[in-house]
């Protein structure tokens, strides 16, 4: 099922030599781009899905009393006063174990022994934990219980008990956790281990999600070459496409990475419909600037979706740096979003952050699509510049309300990329902010 809808801007962008707003360009995407169907999943599956319906709780937690430590199930009485100079000594009924189906009754001057999880006993209430007792040895204070299998004599006897306990002490009351008729979870909440955990202890075996999305990264060049080979003249290693698919996954989509591309249009136009099989979303990386080889904007300019007048890709100019070209716009039969990047890595990791994550996760259905975004004090030697009537995003250090730039105002540098935690925004009316001067930052990783 399509996963874009029509470009709905209301704005005239005609004409090459417009120049998108960074707003305006997420906007479109973002109006275009639908979350995905929901469907059913088993609870594993579902992991890193967003729920589609609320969760209602069917039967408490836990579903009945039952004791939080290993020890003995007593009546209160029975242990009041009890120290170890004048110590109560208590008639050993039995064993209660986790998952016992029948249970012991505990009557006066009677205990059971009792294991952490299991049932509290009818005539019981409280639990001494087994430290408090000579665990019916008689020999003082014992540190824990010998294994059935070594002592089964342990379940009869007696035992005697060392300290006094309240009523319901050690006892982890029915509902405690969760009662039948609570909300568990709310719709729109993105499952990981935790709500894992609380579906498959209340008994959901499966849940409706919206799934994590498929998407497809593609890089283009005849200079990149995959890691682990040898570089030949004029070579460089093929470094975005792993960062966009790791930075995909990091976003809640099931990503994967295609080979680095020649700059052919025709091998490009192939690719591209032999990935949009598994695709929800496809992200292509460089070739979509004004260059004689910019092989992406030559393959994809005039493609089409089928059946849907207006649909293709659109080659765009940005306020922004880096990151100035862009493409998007849908493609293939079931008009599959395709977002096409800058080939610069830092422009294309900065254009991902700011275009693609939101995409995947509108994909997703969260209302939420953004990075946290922060108000910090620059911490810098100088003031940092930036071009009249561009948006420019800089690498930066967050710490404590401050932001620290990081490796200058080269676009290109990827090792300062590697240790920015923020994106540091410069708007576009702004030439220069000084040191000192309070600046948005976006708050990468969180």
């Amino acid at each position: 099922m399509s996963s874009a809808a029509p470009p709905v801007t209301g704005q005239d962008h005609s004409g090459p030599d417009h120049l998108w707003s960074v707003d305006e360009h997420l906007e479109d995407i973002l109006a275009t781009v639908r979350p995905l169907e929901p469907i059913e999943l088993h609870l594993l599956d579902a992991q890193g899905c967003v729920l589609v319906e609320d969760i209602t709780v069917p039967v408490s937690l836990p579903p009945f009393d039952n004791s939080s430590m290993d020890g003995y199930a007593v009546r209160v009485a029975d242990v009041a006063g009890a120290s170890e100079e004048f110590p109560a000594a208590l008639e050993v009924v039995g064993d209660v174990a986790a998952g016992q189906a029948e249970l012991l009754h505990v009557g006066p001057g009677q205990a059971a022994r009792i294991m952490t999880g299991a049932p509290l006993p009818p005539g019981a209430e409280t639990v001494v934990p087994v430290e408090w007792t000579d665990g019916g040895l008689g020999e003082g204070p014992v540190r824990g219980m010998r294994a059935r299998s070594l002592g089964p004599e342990g379940a009869t006897g007696h035992v005697h008990v060392y300290r006094p306990a309240e009523a319901r002490a050690h006892v982890r009351a029915k509902g405690s956790d969760v009662k039948a008729g609570d909300r568990a979870l709310e719709a729109g909440t993105i499952l990981g281990p935790p709500q894992i955990a609380l579906l498959a202890a209340i008994g959901r075996g499966t849940v409706r999600v919206r799934p994590r999305p498929r998407v497809v990264v593609l890089s283009t060049g005849s200079e990149l070459v995959q890691p682990d080979t040898e570089l030949g003249t004029g070579q460089i290693y093929d470094s975005n496409s792993f960062a966009l698919t790791a930075a995909a996954r990091d976003a809640g989509a099931i990503a994967y990475r295609v080979g680095a591309v020649a700059d052919d249009a025709e091998t490009l136009r192939s690719t591209i419909e032999d990935q949009l099989v598994r695709a929800d979303l496809m992200v292509t990386t460089g070739g979509v600037s004004v260059g004689a080889y910019d092989v992406v904007k030559e393959a994809l300019s005039h493609v089409a979706d089928e059946d849907e007048a207006g649909s293709g890709i659109e080659f765009r100019k940005l306020a922004m740096q880096p990151g100035k070209p862009q493409g998007f716009g849908s493609i293939g039969p079931d008009h599959t979003p395709l977002l096409a990047l800058p080939g610069n890595p830092v422009s294309s990791y900065v254009s991902f952050e700011l275009f693609v994550r939101p995409a995947i996760r509108a994909l997703m259905g969260l209302d939420d699509v953004h990075r946290p975004t922060t108000r910090a004090t620059l911490a810098a030697d100088k003031a940092l510049t930036s071009p009249k009537g561009r948006r420019q995003f800089l690498r930066g250090t967050y710490e404590d309300g401050r932001v620290t730039p990081v490796g200058g105002a080269g676009s290109h540098l990827v090792a300062a990329l590697a240790h920015a935690d923020a994106l540091i925004v410069v708007p576009e009316d702004t030439e220069s902010v000084e040191p000192g001067a309070e600046v948005e930052v976006v708050l990468l990783g969180r």
